[in-house]
């Protein structure tokens, strides 16, 4: 459940640093936070996401990072589409989801996949799961080359 939370405020932390070309990893997480303990529109715990702080905080670094991997890689298992004609949403799920299966190693893939259509599901349209879930599917097949070699 913590991770799921993470995630979600990661995708909107995203969203946020998107649509506002000024706002830092920092600011876009601080605003939400302060949201949860304000109006708590996203009905979170405010002890929850404090156990998650750091863990949001990585992830989001880590997509910010690895942007332009991360694109090149979406770009290359996006068929007939291209990465900056997504929906924003549906961008912003999908290279989270990409960074977390290429870049790190703590959670299972199938796992991330799954998060990332449920995900999609309730911030995007009605399309959104199974668009998702089609691009992560054909990048899983070759994660053991995308993956960095140590």
């Amino acid at each position: 459940m913590k991770r799921r939370l993470a995630r979600e405020i990661v995708v909107q932390s995203l969203y946020q640093m998107e649509m506002n070309e000024e706002a830092t990893t920092a600011s876009a997480v601080d605003m939400l936070v302060d949201e949860v303990h304000a109006e708590n529109e996203i009905e979170a715990d405010a002890a929850d996401v404090g156990k998650v702080d750091d863990y949001i905080r990585s992830l989001l670094q880590g997509v910010i990072e690895h942007k332009a991997a991360i694109d090149d890689m979406l770009q290359h298992y996006l068929t007939g589409w291209q990465v900056d004609r997504l929906s924003r949403v549906d961008r912003q799920i999908l290279r989270l989801a990409c960074y977390e299966l290429v870049f790190r190693d703590d959670a299972p893939p199938k796992a991330i996949i799954n998060e990332a259509i449920e995900l999609a599901k309730h911030f995007g349209t009605d399309e959104s799961g199974r668009f998702v879930n089609g691009v992560l599917g054909r990048l899983l097949h070759a994660l053991d080359e995308l993956k960095p070699k140590a």
